[in-house]
């Protein structure tokens, strides 16, 4: 379940990374750092897509899941996978839920040590923080494309699941359309968002799981 919401949270800090080539060092970080704090200032919502691949080193075939992505200041999230089935998870606040066809779980992160780490994340994704998040060692990358930010953990907690997380950022509108989640174990997930839509009216209920 850890592993579930991990994932949801690097959506929201959460860009093709196999069609872009040509990347370099990024040469005035401070420039970045104040780039993505000035677009998470005014993106108030997310409403998109998404397409997840999951490479697990037993498998030789991908897995493929689709569904749809809500984000909302500040601190709700809803990730909803549709394909090949059932699968929601949800974040308002410190309240995480998950739900699949068969049953609903809650989880509180006032006192756990894993769900406080995700909570600061968030708190960074949607602050422009991410690069200054001492939880991790960051570089940052760029072509003419985009941004290519390679985070790698150094927190006990994300070590334990994560090698790294790399995001790719269109230069377009400073937002994530792929990210790439290399594990532990030696698999792989890559999400890619599409079809995103900035700043459009979302209902609070959407982050309710139901």
């Amino acid at each position: 379940m850890c592993k579930w919401i991990l994932v949801l949270i690097c959506c929201v800090i959460a860009l093709q990374l196999q069609a872009q080539s040509g990347f370099k060092s990024v040469t005035d970080l401070a420039l970045l750092k104040q780039q993505l704090a000035k677009a998470a200032q005014q993106t108030q919502s997310i409403q998109c897509d998404f397409v997840q691949e999951k490479n697990l080193s037993m498998l030789s075939d991908k897995i493929t899941s689709k569904g749809k992505f809500w984000f909302k200041k500040d601190n709700k999230v809803r990730m909803e996978y549709q394909q090949p089935s059932y699968y929601l998870l949800v974040i308002n606040g410190k309240d995480i839920k998950i739900k699949d066809a068969q049953k609903e779980s809650k989880v509180s992160g006032k006192n756990n040590k894993l769900f406080e780490q995700i909570n600061k994340i968030t708190v960074d994704c949607v602050q422009g923080k991410v690069l200054d998040n001492t939880e991790f060692t960051a570089k940052a990358f760029e072509n003419a494309q985009g941004y290519k930010l390679e985070l790698t953990p150094v927190n006990k907690v994300m070590k334990a699941y994560f090698k790294n997380i790399i995001l790719l950022v269109d230069k377009q509108d400073m937002a994530v359309s792929k990210i790439t989640m290399e594990e532990v174990s030696g698999d792989d997930t890559t999400i890619s968002f599409l079809h995103r839509q900035l700043n459009i009216n979302i209902p609070d209920a959407v982050f309710v799981a139901k």
